[in-house]
C-alpha cells in the first residue's frame, strides 16, 4: 500500500477529518489531501515521524516495513531446529546412538510436559523443548522399540499439532505421518495419531475416509459399554472427519458426523482430556461452530458461539482450545458484518492465550482483516499495529 493511502487509512481509523489532521500537523488541508492521493510524496524522515506521531503509530508501520516482534523470527529459528530433529532416522535402522537412553518414566513425564505446554498455548517454549524431546524419543525407540513406541507416537503428535498452529503444513504432515507409521498395529495408538493427521489434512477430502476407518476401528462394539478413552478417540476422529467435510462444503455429512460424535460426547461428559483430545459435549458444540464458519453460515455460528461460551464445560477446555475457538468466532462475526464483536473476541483471545494470536499466522490474518474495517474499534487497531499486520 502506498504511504499516502496508509496515511489516509490510519487517519480515518483515528476518526480525524483531513482538516483536524492538518491542524495537528501544522499543515494545510490541501497538503494532507495531496499526500493521501499520492500527488505529494513524503520524503523527509522528520516529516514522516511527525505524521506517525499524530497517527499514534511508529514510523516503521507508516512506511510499511516489517515490524514483526523479534520473537516471531526466533520462532522460525526454533522450527528449523525441529526440522533438523525430524531429519534424523536412528530408529529406522534400529541402531543405538552411543548415548545414554532416557529412562521410560522420565521420558513419559517429558512428553506429558510437552502436551501441557501446548494446551496452555505456550508455543515459543514448546518450540524450544521439542528438538531435544524428539532426539530422546528417537534414542529410546531405537534402543527398545516396544518400550519407546508410546513416547515416540505422542511426541510426533504434539509436534504435528504445534506445526499446524504455526502453518508449517509440510513439516506437520511429516510428523503426523511418522506418528501413524510408529502406531501401526496398535488400534489405540493409531487412533491417537489419526487425530493429528486430521488436523494436518483438514483441506484434503480424501483424508476423511482414513479418519473414519480409524474411528470405527477403535470404537467399542457396544457404544453404551465403551470406555471414556475409546469414546473420546472415536468421537474426536468423527469431529475431524466432519471438519474435513465442512471444508469440502458437504453440509449433510457434517451434520451426520457431528450428531454421531455428540451421542458419544454425552457418555464422556465435559471436563476430561482422554488421550489429549479434550473431547466432550462442549468440544462437539465448538466443532459445529467451526463447521458453520467453514460453510459460510456466519449467523448460525454466532448464535451457537454465544450459547457455547456460557456452558459450564467452556471453562474446562484447554486454554489453546478456547483461544482457537475465539478466532473462529471472530471469523463468524466477520461473516455477519460485525467487526466490533469480531475485534472483541480477538482481544479476548489475545488475553486468554497471547501466543495463539501472536504466533499463529491464521490468527494474525484475521486480526489484520478486522483491523482494516472502517468501523473497527481502536483496541483491535492497536493490536494489529503491535503485531505488524497493519
Amino acid at each position: 500500500m502506498p504511504i499516502g493511502r496508509r496515511v489516509a487509512y490510519l487517519r480515518v481509523l483515528r476518526r480525524m477529518s483531513q482538516q483536524s489532521f492538518a491542524d495537528r500537523l501544522g499543515k494545510s488541508k490541501s497538503w494532507v489531501d495531496k499526500v493521501e492521493r499520492g500527488v505529494r510524496s513524503l520524503e523527509r524522515m522528520s516529516t514522516i515521524r511527525e505524521v506517525a506521531a499524530v497517527l499514534r503509530v511508529d514510523a516503521a508501520t507508516l512506511l510499511g516495513r516489517d515490524v514483526q516482534p523479534v520473537e516471531v523470527a526466533e520462532l522460525g529459528d526454533g522450527v528449523a531446529r525441529i526440522r533438523a530433529a525430524l531429519s534424523t532416522y536412528p530408529m529406522a535402522f534400529g541402531r543405538p546412538t552411543g548415548r545414554e537412553v532416557t529412562p521410560a518414566g522420565r521420558l513419559a513425564r517429558e512428553v506429558r510436559h510437552a502436551w501441557t505446554t501446548y494446551q496452555h498455548a505456550r508455543y515459543p517454549l514448546l518450540v524450544d523443548l521439542l528438538p531435544a524431546l524428539l532426539t530422546e524419543v528417537h534414542r529410546a525407540h531405537a534402543h527398545d522399540p516396544a518400550v519407546g513406541r508410546v513416547a515416540v507416537v505422542q511426541a510426533y503428535r504434539v509436534t504435528a499439532a504445534l506445526l499446524v498452529k504455526l502453518d508449517e503444513g509440510s513439516l506437520a504432515w511429516l510428523a503426523a505421518d511418522r506418528a501413524m507409521s510408529a502406531a501401526t498395529g496398535d488400534r489405540v495408538l493409531l487412533a491417537c495419531a489419526a487425530v493429528q493427521l486430521g488436523q494436518v489434512l483438514r483441506a484434503s477430502a480424501r483424508a476423511k475416509s482414513v479418519l473414519l476407518a480409524a474411528a470405527y476401528q477403535v470404537a467399542p462394539p457396544d457404544p453404551g459399554a465403551g470406555t471414556p478413552q475409546e469414546l473420546s478417540l472415536c468421537g474426536s476422529l468423527l469431529v475431524q472427519a466432519a471438519l474435513i467435510a465442512a471444508r469440502a462444503g458437504n453440509d449433510r455429512a457434517v451434520g451426520d458426523l457431528l450428531d454421531e460424535a455428540a451421542e458419544l460426547a454425552v457418555q464422556v461428559g465435559d471436563g476430561h482430556d482422554h488421550h489429549r483430545t479434550a473431547f466432550g459435549p462442549t468440544a462437539v458444540e465448538l466443532a459445529r461452530i467451526t463447521a458453520a464458519v467453514e460453510l459460510g453460515e456466519g449467523p448460525q455460528a454466532v448464535v451457537r458461539h454465544e450459547e457455547a461460551i456460557g456452558r459450564e464445560g467452556w471453562r474446562w477446555l484447554p486454554v489453546e482450545h478456547r483461544a482457537a475457538h475465539l478466532i473462529d468466532a471472530a471469523r463468524a462475526y466477520l461473516q455477519t458484518n460485525d467487526p466490533a464483536n469480531a475485534a472483541r473476541v480477538l482481544v479476548q483471545a489475545d488475553s486468554t492465550a497471547p501466543a495463539e494470536i501472536r504466533h499463529r499466522p491464521a490468527a494474525r490474518d484475521v486480526v489484520a482483516q478486522v483491523a482494516r474495517d472502517r468501523d473497527a474499534p481502536a483496541t483491535i487497531t492497536q493490536l494489529a499495529i503491535n503485531l505488524g499486520v497493519l
